[in-house]
Formats: structure tokens, sequence, C-alpha cells
């Protein structure tokens, strides 16, 4: 119960934070590429505010959205490497995701078995 509880804040707090990019998408209307990668963000927290209610039910969007996480931390840590201007916000910003990655994975709903009759 603790654990279901602890995923749905989770889940709001992930979601919450992923559709408030849509403030950057407004503000940052010359970066095209930018805008286009925070839109899937923003249509993905809202995604899991609506899992929040039912996690159990949302398994498969809860398991994308921590492995996602941790392959786009990837990523940036790679970028990290190349772009040494750059490379702080890199790693804080691979650092959360890895945090999101990891809380979901660790708090992911286990899969209902149903007895056969």
């Amino acid at each position: 119960m603790i654990r279901e509880r602890a995923l749905k804040v989770v889940l709001v707090i992930v979601g919450l934070l992923f559709a408030s990019t849509a403030y950057a998408i407004v503000k940052l209307p010359e970066e095209e590429t930018l805008q286009m990668m925070l839109s899937i963000y923003v249509t993905l927290g809202v995604f899991l505010l609506l899992a929040a209610r039912n996690p159990s039910a949302n398994r498969s969007l809860i398991a994308f959205t921590a492995w996602s996480s941790l392959a786009h931390a990837a990523v940036m840590s790679v970028q990290s490497l190349h772009d040494v201007a750059e490379r702080a916000h890199l790693l804080g910003g691979a650092l959360a995701f890895v945090v999101i990655g990891v809380a979901l994975v660790v708090l992911a709903p286990t899969k209902v078995r149903v007895s056969e009759a």
C-alpha cells in the first residue's frame, strides 16, 4: 500500500514536471528542435498524471517512462563528454533523469497473474 502511494506521488510529480515544459515551448520559439522534443514530454506528462489514478493499469506507460528516462540520461552523459561548455548542465539533467528512471523502476507495479480456473 505504501509502495503504491509512493508510486502515485512520483507519477504526479514527474507528470507535473514534464507537463510544465509547455512553458519552455512558448518561451523558446526559436528553438524548433527543442520544441518538438518538449512536446513529447508535455504529452507524456499528461498521461503520467492520468496514470496516477490507476498505476497497475498503466504498467507499460510507467516502464516506457522509466527506461526512456534512463536512455535519455545515458545520451546526455555521453554528450557531456563532447560539449565541455554544457557539461554541468548535461550532467545535472542526466542525474535528474536517472532519479526519475530509477524511482519508477523500483516503484513500478508488479504484474498481476491471473490464476487459471
